[in-house]
């Protein structure tokens, strides 16, 4: 088939590139390189790099032309970013999936997979949460992922568009970027186990959060190309496990054999306070349940930091 995968030069879409390639699919990558890097993707093997922005309609048009199927990835992927520009993230976190979809109507797409996120529930007393769980977005981010999956189930029912919400939950591994303030927490814990400084917990740490590997949620994707009972779904993606931020430092201390200093701040704006996914939806229709078990991923993030490190030297 021939894929396009928004977003493709980041952390999460470049896994799945590379998953994609590895199945021997030609794949399409679009991303404005404004988070993303042109190293997270291979340099052989049959892809097609579009320098391009979701917000510009040409860009769009112009990636999307002789395409089977569109995993749309690219976002400021940010709560916190969100609260701060509101205008400036919906650009990319609404507009660009509405510009996505018009133009997968216009080409006559045949499957598109659209990266949610489990922000849509907000704080909710229902644990774990399910994809019936009533939601409640926070942020400006959560709103437009919501917005974004109402937008994709009219043009799967006007136009008969195969189509697939997946709602991430917390997404950690190789390829995170852990400069951002925006990173996700582990890969910035990650960096303070190999730096030295100071981990930053906004709140008392007890925050808990569903963490799924990066390769599980590529494969994940992969998977649900040529999988007809996802028509139409809305599925949770985590481990179903919940976990607090504490018990994430004190598993790298272990891992790591280091101690990490820990520095207290106020909680941020829209951030949930418990988060834990039921996944029985995704393993009834997928089949597939994610396998790497929190140790074993930290442990994995640990070894590429250290190996980083020596080529360094």
């Amino acid at each position: 088939m021939r894929i396009l995968v928004t977003g493709g030069a980041g952390f999460i879409g470049s896994h799945l590139v590379d998953r994609l390639l590895t199945a021997g699919h030609s794949v399409r990558v679009l991303d404005n390189l404004s988070s993303g890097k042109r190293e997270n993707l291979p340099k052989a093997g049959d892809i097609d790099i579009v320098v391009g922005d979701v917000r510009a309609v040409a860009d769009v048009s112009r990636a999307i032309d002789g395409i089977d199927a569109v995993f749309h990835l690219a976002a400021v992927a940010s709560v916190q970013a969100s609260v701060e520009d509101p205008a400036g993230t919906h650009g990319s976190n609404f507009l660009g999936t509405l510009n996505l979809l018009e133009a997968a109507r216009r080409q006559s797409v045949r499957r598109f997979v659209y990266a949610s996120s489990a922000a849509v529930y907000g704080n909710t007393e229902e644990l774990p949460v399910s994809e019936r769980t009533p939601v409640c977005p926070l942020s400006p981010y959560a709103a437009d992922k919501l917005a974004g999956e109402h937008y994709l189930w009219f043009y799967a029912r006007k136009y008969r568009l195969a189509a697939t919400a997946f709602r991430f939950f917390n997404v950690y591994g190789p390829r995170q970027d852990p400069s951002s303030p925006y990173s996700g927490v582990i890969s910035i814990f990650a960096e303070s186990v190999r730096t030295g400084r100071a981990a930053t917990i906004f709140g008392d740490g007890t925050q808990t959060r569903d963490f799924v590997y990066v390769a599980d949620l590529a494969e994940i994707l992969y998977r649900s190309l040529g999988n007809r009972k996802i028509d139409g779904q809305v599925l949770n993606v985590g481990r179903g496990m919940e976990c607090s931020l504490l018990e994430i430092l004190a598993e790298l201390e272990r891992l790591s054999g280091r101690s990490i200093e820990r520095r207290y701040e106020s909680p941020r704006i829209g951030d949930i306070r418990r988060s834990c996914a039921d996944i029985s939806r995704l393993v009834e229709l997928l089949g597939y349940r994610p396998e790497t078990p929190i140790d074993v991923g930290l442990s994995r993030l640990l070894d590429v930091f250290r190996s980083a490190a020596t080529s360094s030297m």
